[in-house]
């Protein structure tokens, strides 16, 4: 799951990165208005935590952008202006939630599951495809009551193909999925052909069908 921090405080943004890369998501983030448009224009996020009050313009802004461009990303808005009338225009806009400064981190993960099962999961923690269970509060995955040992790397890969069945993803968009905007460091994509190739060996080990296609000339696609 890849979350986009916006927000202006060096010493927040970096405890909330350093905290949710704990629970395993990837994040990145924006210290102002201009850099937050840049990369909400460029990728998709899981959620996206906006500060309303940026140094070069309204982080309310960033809502109306994501809106007339009819993106999904998740937004929770953290804002030390505990204003009604901030959460309202937020809320209108498209925000999932609105948690006003200071806050546990804790609570800020908490309500981030909540908005991506929401987004995401249609409100649930289990995905069942076939004979596949993914359960995205445990990070586990069982096939034939079996369960899969995967890294990281090759569980996010597929809970991303899983949310995006019968879908086909490029290559760029896998690779950014994976590794955020360091996507661009790579010369190929030999790292993604490895993490595919391990994953689909390990699923069908235990029995599981083969659901990971390759799209000639596109990318993959989960068929389900």
């Amino acid at each position: 799951m890849k979350i986009l921090v916006i927000e202006d405080e060096a010493a927040l943004s970096q405890s909330i990165i350093t905290y949710l890369k704990q629970e395993n998501y990837l994040c990145e983030v924006a210290n102002n208005f201009n850099t937050a448009l840049e990369k909400v224009d460029s990728y998709d996020y899981d959620c996206i935590l906006l500060d309303i009050s940026l140094p070069d313009g309204n982080g309310l802004n960033i809502l109306k952008n994501l809106k007339e461009n009819n993106k999904t990303d998740g937004v929770i808005i953290i804002s030390a202006k505990d204003s009604i009338d901030d959460k309202i225009s937020g809320l209108q806009l498209g925000a999932d939630d609105y948690i006003p400064k200071p806050f546990h981190l804790s609570e800020l993960s908490a309500r981030i599951a909540a908005v991506i099962r929401r987004r995401r999961f249609n409100g649930g923690n289990v995905l069942v495809f076939h004979e596949i269970t993914i359960d995205t509060v445990a990070k586990t995955v069982i096939v034939h009551q079996q369960s899969v040992d995967l890294t990281r790397k090759e569980y996010d890969l597929l809970l991303y193909f899983a949310i995006n069945k019968n879908r086909v993803l490029s290559k760029t968009a896998i690779a950014e999925h994976l590794s955020g905007e360091n996507a661009e460091v790579y010369d190929n994509y030999d790292f993604i052909y490895a993490h595919i190739k391990n994953l689909k060996k390990k699923l069908i080990a235990l029995g599981c069908n083969d659901y990971l296609k390759s799209v000639y000339g596109m990318g993959y696609k989960f068929e389900y």
